[in-house]
Parts: C-alpha cells; sequence; structure tokens
C-alpha cells in the first residue's frame, strides 16, 4: 500500500476541485456515516474503563469540558474544510497549500495502520458471534480430559480459558510467534469481504449499510439497558461507576486521557471525516452536525457506561454471593470436623480452610478494558442470564457492527482521498478497493498468529496515537494560521448563507493548538518515564503478567511485519517530511 502510494505520487495529476462528485442520497445517511464512524468499540469498552478508572462522574465532567472546548471545535474544522473545498484529506490540504500535502498523505497512512488491526477485532466478533449459536455457551462451564477438569481452566475461569485457549490459542510471549490461526484467520477473510462488499461503490453502497449497522447497536444497547436494571446488583454497579472523585482533576495523566478519549471518540485526524463531508452540498449545516453527532457520541458513551457497570454490578454481586456461601459452607463443614466440643474460652482455628474475604467493592475495583471486558467479564456475566446464547449472540453483533460502521469510514479515510487524487486509481475504483482490501488481509495475517493478540495490542498503543495528534495539530495551524483564521471564517460565513460564532476563531487559533500541543507533550511524557510493556497470559502459571516489549527493530517478524510498531510514529514524521514542503 505504502509502495503503490508513493510510485504514484510521482505521477501524481490534479483532479479538478469542481469536478463531478458523488453525493448522499440523503442527510439520514450521511448523519448515520458520520456517527456510525464516531460511535465505535472504544465507547463501549474504553470509555467505561476511563470513568471507572478516573473518578467516575468527575471524569465525565472533564470529559464535558474537554469536548466543549477542543473536542466540538476540531471536529467543525474538519467538516467544514471537507464540504468547503469537496476534496479527500490530501486534496483539502494541497488547496490551503501545496506544501501540506503531507497532511493528507499521513492520515491515509495512519487509516491503513488502524485499518489492518481493527479488522481483526471484527474477526474476533465474528467467531464469537458463531459461537453463541450454541447451548449451553462453549465458555459457560471448564472442559475435561477424561475425570478431570482441564487444569488451566480451573485455575482461571471458563471465560478466559475459551478466550486464551480455543480464540486465540495464544502463546506465552511475543517472541514465540507460532503458526497462524486458521479459525480467526478465516474470520478475518470474512470481516475484509464483508468491507469489501460494503465500499465498492463508494458512498452509494456504505450509506445504505449504514441504515442497519448504525442503528442496530442502539437497540441492542437499550436492550441491554433494561435487562441491566433489573438484575441484582445493577444498582450497586452504577453507583459505583458516577461517584464523583474530584481529587483526579489534580493528575495531569487523567487529563491526558480524557483528551485522548475525545480525540479518538470523534476520529479527529483519520481524514474520514472530511472525506464524508465532502459529499455534502455546500448549504449544509455543518456547524449544527458538529455539535449534533459530538452529542451524539458522547450519550452513546454514557449509555454505554450504564449498560456496562449494570451488568458488571450483577456480575460482582454474584461473585461476592457464591464468595460468602462457599466460605459459610467451609465454616460449617470446620465446626462439625470440631464437633462444634472445644474447652470453653478457646476459639476456633480455620486457618487451613481457605477462607477468604468477600467484597462486593472489591470486585467492582477490578476494571477491565478493551478484549478483556468484551470477551471475558461481559462474557462471563452474560452466561449468568437466562437465555445466555440470545444475548450473548446480541451482544456480538452489537460488536461486529459497532466494528464495521468505524471501519468503513477508516477504509473512506484511505479511498477518497486517493481517488480523488489519482485519475487511475479513480477510473478503476472498484479495482483498487479490492486490491487494498486484499492488501489489508495479506498483512492483517501477521495478528492471525498465535502471538497476533500481542501485536494487536500494540498497534493499538503506538501506531495511532502520537501520527494523529501531529496530524491535528498542523491542521489547526494550516487552517487558523496558514489560511487565516479570519478568510476561513468568512468562506464558511458565504456557504453556510449565517454567520459562524467568532469564537471559533480564538479556539483555533489559541485553545486547540495549545491543548494538543499539551496532549503531545504529555504523551511524550508518558513514554519517556513508562518502558513500553504488553500484558501475556502465562500457559504455566495460568494468569496474566506484565512483559516488556521485546527490540524488534531490526528483527524480522513473520510473515509481514520487519519493524517494530513503537518506530511507526518516527516513520510517519519522515514520511510526511517526504511528502511536504512545511519542514524546509
Amino acid at each position: 500500500m505504502i509502495a503503490l502510494i508513493l510510485f504514484l505520487s510521482l505521477e501524481v495529476e490534479q483532479v479538478a476541485l469542481e469536478a463531478a462528485r458523488d453525493g448522499w442520497d440523503s442527510k439520514v445517511e450521511y448523519f448515520l456515516a458520520q456517527v456510525g464512524f464516531s460511535v465505535g468499540l472504544g465507547n463501549v469498552w474504553r470509555f467505561p474503563y476511563l470513568c471507572h478508572q478516573n473518578g467516575g462522574g468527575a471524569f465525565i465532567l472533564l470529559y464535558v469540558l474537554l469536548m466543549g472546548l477542543v473536542g466540538v471545535p476540531l471536529f467543525f474544522l474538519e467538516l467544514a474544510a471537507g464540504q468547503r473545498i469537496r476534496q479527500g484529506s490530501i486534496g483539502v490540504w494541497r488547496h490551503i497549500s501545496p506544501k501540506l500535502v503531507g497532511i493528507g498523505y499521513s492520515s491515509c497512512v495512519v487509516c491503513f495502520f488502524v485499518a489492518l488491526y481493527y479488522n481483526v477485532i471484527i474477526g474476533w466478533s465474528i467467531f464469537y458471534l458463531g459461537s453463541s449459536f450454541q447451548y449451553p455457551l462453549p465458555w459457560e462451564n471448564c472442559p475435561t480430559e477424561g475425570n478431570d477438569t482441564v487444569k488451566e481452566c480451573a485455575a482461571s475461569s471458563p471465560t478466559a480459558y475459551f478466550w486464551y485457549r480455543k480464540a486465540l490459542d495464544i502463546t506465552d510471549s511475543i517472541d514465540e510467534t507460532g503458526e497462524l490461526n486458521p479459525i480467526i484467520t478465516g474470520c478475518l477473510l470474512a470481516a475484509w469481504v464483508i468491507v469489501c462488499l460494503a465500499m465498492y461503490k463508494g458512498i452509494k453502497s456504505t450509506g445504505k449499510v449504514m441504515y442497519f449497522s448504525s442503528v442496530f447497536p442502539y437497540v441492542v444497547l437499550l436492550c441491554f439497558l433494561i435487562r441491566g436494571v433489573t438484575l441484582d446488583g445493577a444498582s450497586e454497579g452504577i453507583k459505583f461507576m458516577f461517584y464523583p472523585r474530584l481529587e483526579i482533576w489534580a493528575d495531569v495523566q487523567v487529563w491526558r486521557q480524557a483528551a485522548t478519549q475525545v480525540f479518538f471518540a470523534l476520529g479527529l485526524g483519520f481524514g474520514s471525516v472530511i472525506a464524508y463531508s465532502s459529499y455534502n452540498p455546500r448549504n449544509n449545516n455543518c456547524h449544527r452536525d458538529a455539535f449534533t453527532v459530538s452529542g451524539v457520541n458522547f450519550m452513546t458513551s454514557v449509555l454505554a457506561t450504564l449498560v456496562v457497570f449494570a451488568v458488571l454490578g450483577f456480575r460482582a454481586k454474584t461473585i461476592a454471593t457464591e464468595c460468602v456461601k462457599r466460605s459459610v459452607k467451609m465454616i460449617c463443614e470446620c465446626l462439625i470436623l470440631k464437633h462444634i466440643i472445644m474447652p470453653e474460652g478457646q476459639q476456633l482455628n480455620i486457618a487451613g480452610y481457605n477462607i477468604t474475604a468477600c467484597s462486593l467493592e472489591d470486585e467492582l475495583k477490578q476494571g477491565v478494558e478493551g478484549t478483556g471486558l468484551a470477551f471475558i467479564a461481559f462474557t462471563e456475566a452474560m452466561t449468568l442470564f437466562p437465555g445466555s446464547p440470545f444475548w450473548s449472540a446480541l451482544f456480538f453483533l452489537m460488536l461486529l457492527n459497532l466494528g464495521l460502521s468505524t471501519m468503513f469510514g477508516t477504509m473512506a479515510g484511505i479511498l477518497t482521498p486517493l481517488t480523488d487524487t489519482f485519475k487511475t486509481l479513480r477510473n478503476h475504483k472498484l479495482l483498487f478497493t479490492a486490491c487494498s482490501c486484499v492488501v489489508g488481509f495479506l498483512i492483517g495475517l501477521t495478528f492471525t498468529q498465535r502471538c497476533g493478540n500481542y501485536f494487536v495490542t500494540m498497534f493499538d498503543d503506538y501506531s495511532a496515537t502520537l501520527p494523529l495528534i501531529i496530524v491535528v495539530i498542523f491542521q489547526t495551524i494550516s487552517v487558523a494560521w496558514v489560511y487565516g483564521a479570519d478568510r476561513f471564517l468568512e468562506d464558511l460565513k458565504r456557504m453556510l448563507d449565517r454567520p459562524v460564532p467568532v469564537v471559533y476563531k480564538y479556539l483555533w487559533k489559541y485553545v486547540c493548538p495549545a491543548a494538543m500541543l499539551g496532549l503531545l507533550g504529555a504523551s511524550l511524557l508518558k513514554m519517556i518515564l513508562e518502558r513500553p510493556t504488553y500484558t501475556a497470559w502465562n500457559r504455566e502459571k495460568v494468569k496474566s503478567h506484565v512483559l516488556l516489549q521485546v527490540n524488534l527493530y531490526f528483527k524480522l517478524i513473520k510473515p509481514a511485519v520487519s519493524f517494530d510498531v513503537q518506530i511507526s510514529g518516527l516513520w510517519f514524521l519522515c514520511f510526511f517530511a517526504m511528502k511536504s514542503d512545511v519542514f524546509l
């Protein structure tokens, strides 16, 4: 993919800015596409965890503050730029200044990195969805070998065993690559086929798919909310979640995490927001869209948090109750064995009976995120529901649609700017789409190795965050200072036929760049102070443990990765410099 971009860039042919362009069939399709892209898996398994770890209601207040001061203005900037210039990210920044075209190419490269591992997560969802049509669920009970329960499962849990051993068949570390996992490879192929079929006609086909993929997750979340609040322990989980702890506002890293979540929740820097808005008529009220989509995104995060902690509250209370029952049973056995005949004043000795403290709060404090939440904790809770296969199928179908709607936007961030820029690709759009999906699948085989989950984690942590922050910083400076905030606001006034609040001038020129530079500094500081690690599953010890990231800078990783993802940020800057004169 990268080699193709570099080769074609030698013979790039500028496409006229006012050329005939496809458009959305309706405003509803466009709105669902923007919501579908911005509302993704992070709203379900990242935002609740951050609230849990960072002060509950206090974190939500901080998130709303940063969303208003930074998120909405930057989101509006991307919407307006795409709609005003009617080009993908490459064309938009070339229009502002030919020296800034590297910003657009960089967005495409980051989208490609993200698409590689994001579709693997969709493949996992497909695997679990297919496995849900069984009763009992295959992760409900531990398997047996002869007359004995499998040791690894007995020492962990059925859901953890199914995830690590049956789904991933994971190795003990990233050094042990292992062979390809055939089932997950097949699911990855299915995921790329779905993406290709949905994208083959551009927005004409994607827009129709959005009617289901963007709406269905809300139906499922509402079903889970109604079911969740009726569960025993749901109220405890929700109270624990939203109890505000304002002291966390003094922690710089909490601000960093809140800003990063705002940043990724709205999909800033990917070029997908620009791509989708470029298909709008010029008089579309993109200012209202910025507030509407941002508001829907935030409310979805809150809704998902309510669902997650209602269900996890039920799970925690069930575990605590079972713990109490076991302890009471052990005490009774101890009393029976002692025949309750003891000298007066002598206390009962139960030291050898492994009686542990049972605490609902301790269970709730065990925060989980990402795959740990979706494929272990939440999955375990659903096994306790009556009719668990139905709820499991519903949940993983929701994850599948959340992932696909975001994946469609990510691919649009690659395909739209390149087809706008290169006439050859524009004339063979179907072939280019298919080839992009094939290349994505082949490189994605890296993540279907037995150690593939570790690569997914590392790509998620290191391949996109810093490059996207840098992209957004340059985007903001390009509009506010190179093109001129006053000039841009005047363009928007003519385009929307109404004035835009002048406050955006100061937000774009001062507040947003300062906030993004602060986020960049905090992120770099974290990387300097904390050595990169990943969490590995040890088969012998039957538990997860943290390992230092292996130095893979010059070590080939089978089958397709020849460098460690930590240097992707450095490579990104080099690529940016090659495609742009902004540093000269």
